[in-house]
């Protein structure tokens, strides 16, 4: 158990690298409780919700889920998270840990600024508990314990239901590169919904899977993490994430910073990269340019780094200069004092079969 987030979590129930490969091969379940949800809600949520998150809410559909991010002026991450449309006036958002209040306070002060709004935004964290779980023996684990029709429910749907005899959201969403559901389940109800879904899972070969394999796998998958590979220092342009800006949509925070660097290009991104030679970069490794010419200067630092369970590779990310993030440039990497060869590839360096 570690201390996360203002949380007791599990680090590991049998080992990282077990939990792992049983998501990557069968199923895991994580508590991913510690993970924040605020509503947002009035006749005007929607055109807030629309000011401060990048991507475009509009488009989702009542029982649609959709990967965002809320942006400062400067383009910048204040936090990523996922907006679920509940009802047309009504959302349902799933921020990160520590970002709670933050957001909260940022989302309250965009509704502060603006014209008189109708709408309210509230931290009903204490209302949800949230299990997920991931894997390709996922569907078959869960649909005994549902009347929903799993196989209706697509990537980023939601459906309402009972699970194990509890009410609960049934969300094909996840953090680890698989299939999977997370399940929004009352506080109380959640000892007893793990544990059906622990005893569903037995001959399909789930295990518990703790927040150290949760990390390996989201990085295999490319997945960034709020705090390490993004934060109010790095905009979603050099995240790698531009896929997510609506820039048709109209006016958000950070559009007209987030225009003007995609007109001039990022001058750094947060590029992937494999480690040639033997050794492990971490987060906070400084990198410096391959070329022995420019090798004593430090271009830029792991944000994350591991060795994968399943792909049997030193991985990780680092922001450095855009002429430098292309693939197959070589960098090095100061690993424990010794300048380790790393190769840019592409992301993410692990995609699930289809």
């Amino acid at each position: 158990m570690v201390p996360f987030g203002g949380w007791e979590m599990p680090l590991q129930y049998a080992g990282i690298a077990a939990e792992h490969e049983a998501v990557r091969t069968a199923a895991g379940l994580f508590d991913v409780s510690h993970m924040g949800e605020l509503e947002l809600a009035g006749a005007d949520a929607l055109a807030v919700l629309q000011r401060v998150t990048a991507n475009d809410a509009a488009r989702l559909e009542v029982g649609q889920a959709q990967y965002s991010a809320l942006t400062t002026p400067e383009g910048t991450v204040v936090d990523d998270l996922v907006v679920y449309r509940l009802a047309a006036d009504h959302f349902l958002l799933v921020v990160n840990a520590a970002n709670v209040e933050t957001d909260l306070r940022w989302i309250r002060e965009a509704l502060a600024a603006s014209e008189p709004a109708d709408a309210v935004v509230l931290d009903t964290s204490a209302r949800y508990a949230l299990l997920a779980l991931q894997g390709p023996r996922a569907e078959a684990i869960l649909q005994p314990l549902t009347g929903v029709e799993l196989r209706t429910v697509v990537g980023f749907a939601f459906a309402t239901g009972e699970v194990g005899n509890a009410r609960a959201t049934i969300a094909r969403t996840g953090y680890t590169g698989e299939d999977g559901f997370e399940l929004l389940v009352a506080p109380a109800a959640a000892e007893g919904v793990w544990n059906h879904v622990m005893l569903a899972g037995e001959e399909h070969g789930l295990v518990p899977a703790g927040l150290g394999a949760r990390d390996t796998l989201r990085l295999e998958a490319g997945m960034r993490l709020h705090g390490q590979d993004m934060d109010r220092t790095t905009t979603l342009l050099e995240a790698g994430l531009g896929w997510l800006v609506n820039w048709e949509k109209g006016p958000f925070i950070g559009r007209d910073a987030l225009v003007s660097e995609r007109e001039a290009g990022p001058a750094r991104r947060l590029a992937g990269f494999e480690m040639i030679d033997r050794g492990i970069a971490r987060h906070g490794c400084d990198v410096y340019a391959g070329d022995a010419g420019a090798a004593d200067e430090v271009v830029g630092r792991v944000t994350s780094g591991t060795l994968t369970p399943h792909l049997k590779k030193a991985i990780g990310m680092a922001y450095v200069p855009a002429a430098l993030a292309k693939r197959d440039t070589e960098l090095l990497i100061d690993v424990r004092g010794t300048r380790l060869r790393a190769r840019v590839v592409r992301m993410p360096f692990y995609r699930r079969p289809r």
